[in-house]
Formats: C-alpha cells, sequence, structure tokens
C-alpha cells in the first residue's frame, strides 16, 4: 500500500513531464498551520531540508503559519535535521500540565509553548535569518476590528462571532475583523501578491523572529494573544491560520526564472487547502483554483493514515482522548512520526526514478 500521495498543478506536471524535479526548480515551500498533524511531514521536511535542498541554488522561499512556521524556522537552521528531529520529539512529549493547584488556562499553555520555541531557538535567531539560501516567512492574524484589537474575555468572544459570520458570507468579509499580517526576510519580498485580505508585510528580524512564530501558533481561546510584537503594527496577533489555514495563495504568480522552475512544493497531511480556519465547513471553498497551477502536494495516503494509532493522524481531540495519559498519547504521536519515514522514503524514490508522471495525480481533479 502506497502511504504518499504526490499531487501537482497543470503547470507543474508539464514540468514534470519535462525536466523532472530538480532542486534548483523549487522556488518555494509552504507549511500549513494544523497543530499536531503536522508532525507525519517530520520525515519529509528532514529529507528535504536535511538533503535535498541542501546546497548552492536560487533562493527559496519558507512561508508557514502555526506549526507551519515553526517547521520552516527549524529547516532555515544550518542544522535542520536535527532541529526538525527534536521539534517532533519536543512537541510530541510535552504536557501542558497547569501548575499545582489551578486549572488549565491559555495563559499556562502559552507559557509552555513559549518555552518549547525558545529552548530550541534561544540565541539562534540571527542564524535563522543568516541561511543562504533560505527566506523565511512567518503568517498571523491581527485583531482589525475594535473588538479584535486587544484581547478581552467578552469581546474576543463577540469579534470572532462577529468574524465566522462575515467569513459566511465571503471570504473578503473576514477581512474587516483579521488582517493578515506576514514578517518576511529582510533581503527578498515574497514574490507574490497577497489582495485578497488586508495583508501587512513586516520585517522579520532577530527581535520579532520568536514573538512572531508564538503568535503564529496562538489558536483563539487555547491559548493567550501575543500582543504588540517589535517592528509591528500594535494590536493582538493569533494564529496565522485563522486567516491563512492552508496557505492557499496565488502561488501561479511566481515566475520561472533561468535558474529556477518556479514550482512551490507543498509537504501537507490533506489533499485539500482549506483557505482559512474558519472554511473548514464550507467544503466549496476546498477546491483547487488556478492559484495553484504550479504546486506540487505531497501528502498522506488516506488508507495509510488509517493504519496509525488510533486510525488516523495525530490532532488536538489527542489531549482529550488520551486525558492525563500523557505517556500514552506521547507514544502513539512519536509511533506516527516514525512510521511516516515511509512518506520521505517514497518520496525519494520517486525523485530517484525520475519523477514518473504516473505516480502523479491531477490536483485539479482532487
Amino acid at each position: 500500500m502506497p502511504s504518499l500521495q504526490i499531487l501537482a498543478g497543470p503547470r507543474a506536471r508539464l514540468h514534470l513531464a519535462a525536466h523532472g524535479l530538480r532542486p534548483v526548480d523549487v522556488r518555494a515551500v509552504a507549511a500549513a498551520a494544523g497543530g499536531p498533524k503536522g508532525l507525519v511531514l517530520t520525515p519529509i521536511d528532514r529529507f528535504l531540508f536535511g538533503q535535498w535542498l541542501r546546497g548552492d541554488g536560487p533562493p527559496v522561499h519558507l512561508v508557514g503559519a502555526s506549526i507551519g512556521a515553526w517547521r520552516m524556522a527549524c529547516a532555515a537552521l544550518p542544522d535542520p535535521d536535527a532541529a526538525l528531529a527534536r521539534l517532533a520529539r519536543d512537541y510530541s512529549t510535552e504536557r501542558y500540565d497547569p501548575p499545582p493547584g489551578e486549572r488549565q488556562s491559555p495563559r499556562n499553555v502559552s507559557q509552555r509553548f513559549a518555552a518549547l520555541l525558545d529552548a530550541q531557538l534561544a540565541g539562534r535567531h540571527a542564524e535563522v535569518l543568516a541561511h543562504p539560501r533560505l527566506r523565511l516567512h512567518v503568517v498571523t492574524s491581527r485583531g482589525r476590528h475594535w473588538l479584535l484589537r486587544r484581547e478581552r474575555p467578552w469581546a474576543t468572544g463577540l469579534g470572532y462571532a462577529g468574524a465566522f459570520l462575515g467569513n459566511l458570507c465571503s471570504r473578503r468579509r473576514l477581512g474587516g475583523w483579521l488582517e493578515r499580517v506576514v514578517f518576511s526576510d529582510v533581503r527578498e519580498a515574497l514574490p507574490l501578491p497577497l489582495d485578497d485580505l488586508p495583508t501587512r508585510h513586516v520585517p522579520l528580524t532577530p527581535d520579532n523572529l520568536l514573538p512572531s512564530i508564538l503568535g503564529s501558533g496562538s489558536i483563539p481561546f487555547w491559548l493567550d494573544a501575543v500582543h504588540d510584537i517589535p517592528g509591528a503594527p500594535r494590536g493582538a496577533y493569533w494564529d496565522g491560520g485563522i486567516t491563512d489555514y492552508h496557505l492557499h495563495w496565488p502561488w501561479r504568480e511566481i515566475a520561472a526564472t533561468p535558474e529556477s522552475g518556479g514550482l512551490v512544493l507543498y509537504p501537507h497531511f490533506q489533499p485539500r487547502l482549506v483557505p482559512g480556519w474558519l472554511d473548514k465547513g464550507l467544503r466549496h471553498r476546498h477546491r483547487p483554483t488556478p492559484w495553484l497551477d504550479n504546486l506540487i502536494v505531497l501528502a498522506p495516503d488516506p488508507a495509510w493514515a488509517a493504519t496509525l494509532p488510533g486510525g488516523k493522524l495525530p490532532d488536538r481531540s489527542d489531549f482529550k482522548a488520551w486525558g492525563k495519559d500523557h505517556a500514552g498519547r506521547a507514544r502513539a504521536w512519536t509511533t506516527a512520526v516514525a512510521e511516516s519515514q515511509r512518506l520521505a522514503d517514497e518520496l525519494a524514490q520517486w525523485l530517484q526514478d525520475g519523477c514518473p508522471l504516473g505516480r502523479v495525480t491531477p490536483l485539479e481533479s482532487t
């Protein structure tokens, strides 16, 4: 049974037929929000950044939201294989226990998440931003409506109710409540237009690297918002997945050059790209669009995922399902990561075989 699905848009398929896939063809790598589901992509990440994309070549833009931002920051370290392995280990085994005598709270979860990030990136911020080839971009969601400009118990709930209703009418109306803020490597701008929602671009610096990644992973009501990130507009910053769950962006605007095929590689935990977190139940917004013509999606096969512990990919529901059996949950997630080595092995074999199109599903038909 194959474990890996390979899907490609029309432009990407034409390129694969003519040239196969070479490291110099990749202009960007996208990394979605999705919490623990992203753990199964660890072996693919380690193969790509620890082996396949190493060395000289044109700049590659790494774009991530939530856990995707953390993954891409680790990928930009000088030792990506070790950093990505540590991310999976620490994420899987963290317990998020509340302090003795206290109930669980978003503040406690935020503090534990911040400690994990700090342990991995402390003193290494400049290394992430000095990678000779990789350019990091961290996606966050900033409160725009007055109800969401600061985190307050009653206002935040009303604000997200308004955002939900606005998004239900049209995705553009979400922009009345939240704006996309992208913290970007100062050496090269993100080479695509983002005008579907109100968008700000902020220079990514050693001072705001950690706060921006923490903000990008701050799920409303689960973690506290991150306020007033250095170098960025004042306000409350939440999970980048709220505005951009799976980064359904106009990737086709990335032009091919003599140095690069202009392709976007997307290790993802499912074949569909859901635009925003509030679109999860709106299946008509999950369909591929021409924006994805140059995308190559690498996703677990659902039948293979059903062989993992619990018959599914790890997800946040496991915290409730396993309760206080933290060791059991950690074992299940660690097993899932280990089993996911098959994804990386199949990707490596496909590349070695010359990227046969018979192994590739047209993205527009999924």
